[in-house]
């Protein structure tokens, strides 16, 4: 079965206390899609903050001491870095224009993926800035267990957000939350097309599907933020997220 991703159209702007799911479900039908078991929905992680109401305003942040530090060094708003710390584990590497962070959902990323761009600002709110989900995991479940509720379907559902990679330039997508998809194929032990066993392949298929899904729903104005996915070739399962993350100790570029 080949893999289909098709970008669903009609979800309208998305605003606090907005119910995910009803809205999908409402697009889902809109589109005349067909959802069959083992589909599953990639979503992009600003719809979930915006309905989740994860927007920060920056006048309203006092600086610390620490956060005035590092704004100076990383020529960065004093006030969006407290933010930034404030969402982070700890600092890896500050240079001008970026903090590099542990993420506290485990993962490295860039400023600790607090971003402005898509957010219609407000006369009165120009300084607006949208935080991460708080649990994008739980938010997955949430939103697979009302679709699958609906559709009579076994599901997945894979929230993504564009990150950076070390030693390459551009981003990419990347899942940082998911439920009923799989994060890891473990695939040592088969057996390659000449007959030698894979000693240590494993395959970051839920952040392969992040990409994919990335490409279409874009970064700028393509207006879709939820792709349809069908022909996944492996079976849905619940996975933790946290098995995509190398632990500190095996970092070898920390």
């Amino acid at each position: 079965m080949a893999l289909v991703l098709q970008p669903i159209s009609e979800i309208p702007l998305i605003q606090p206390g907005d119910d995910l799911a009803a809205i999908i479900k409402q697009a889902i039908h809109f589109n005349k899609i067909s959802v069959k078991d083992g589909d599953i929905f990639v979503i992009t992680q600003k719809i979930v903050s915006k309905a989740e109401n994860r927007y920060k305003s920056l006048h309203q942040i006092s600086p610390s001491e620490r956060a005035l530090k590092i704004a100076a060094s990383s020529g960065k708003d004093p006030r969006l870095v407290e933010l930034i710390l404030s969402e982070s584990n700890e600092i890896i590497r500050v240079e001008h224009g970026v903090i590099i962070v542990e993420h506290r959902l485990g993962f490295i990323c860039a400023n600790a993926g607090i971003d402005h761009s898509n957010l219609l600002h407000e006369k009165d709110e120009p300084d607006l800035v949208l935080l991460l989900p708080l649990n994008p995991s739980a938010s997955a479940t949430q939103i697979r267990t009302s679709l699958e509720r609906t559709f009579h379907r076994q599901l997945g559902i894979l929230i993504i957000d564009s990150h950076g990679r070390a030693w390459r330039n551009g981003v990419v997508g990347a899942a940082i939350g998911c439920s009923g998809v799989p994060t890891l194929s473990d695939q040592r032990g088969w057996i390659d097309l000449f007959g030698n066993e894979l000693k240590i392949t494993k395959v970051a298929i839920a952040d392969e599907l992040a990409a994919a899904a990335s490409l279409m729903m874009g970064q700028s104005a393509e207006g879709f933020p939820v792709i349809h996915v069908t022909g996944f070739p492996y079976p849905l399962k619940d996975m933790p997220f946290e098995d995509l993350l190398r632990s500190k100790e095996r970092d070898l570029f920390r």
